[in-house]
């Protein structure tokens, strides 16, 4: 008797750099483990797979207490100007420094791992994206397409 592949459902709804990674860092791992993966980009997240702007998020330092630096500073400083070039360049160096990959090398991985990427048909509508400025392979679709998937899900997850 064949074994039920386990089966991963992920909302990403952020589009900064520091939160592009965990969503598809699990999704390829766990496709690695052989588990049927779907992610659904939502709101911002929709960044990620929009070919435009995904080769450069940024971090914002703003409401980010726990980003590091090279010399602590008070949260407060991260709303003077400058300052989210500042951590976007710190998180690029981290980042850089362990050899991880770029979000657009990530998402080639997904791809590759079958990992199922939808962007959400009304963020799309509302922030005038088209199919044509997504990474290729993307689906574009709604919340019941995605939960039609999710619904069976092993494990889901909000990040």
């Amino acid at each position: 008797m064949e074994k039920k592949k386990k089966r991963m459902a992920i909302i990403a709804s952020k589009g900064t750099l520091d939160m592009a990674y965990p969503p598809l860092i699990l999704a390829s791992t766990a496709a690695a483990m052989d588990a049927e993966v779907a992610i659904f980009f939502t709101l911002y997240g929709v960044d990620i797979v929009n070919k435009k702007k995904n080769h450069s998020l940024k971090v914002a330092p703003i409401a980010n207490p726990a980003m590091p630096s090279p010399v602590p500073f008070p949260n407060i400083l991260g709303i003077l100007p400058g300052m989210t070039s500042l951590a976007t360049v710190m998180m690029n160096g981290m980042i850089k420094k362990i050899n991880w990959p770029s979000i657009p090398e990530l998402l080639n991985l997904c791809t590759e791992a079958g990992v199922r990427m939808i962007a959400c048909t009304p963020t799309l509508e509302m922030t005038g994206v088209s199919k044509d400025d997504l990474v290729e392979g993307v689906e574009v679709a709604g919340a019941a397409e995605f939960l039609d998937f999710a619904f069976d899900a092993d494990i889901s997850l909000f990040v």
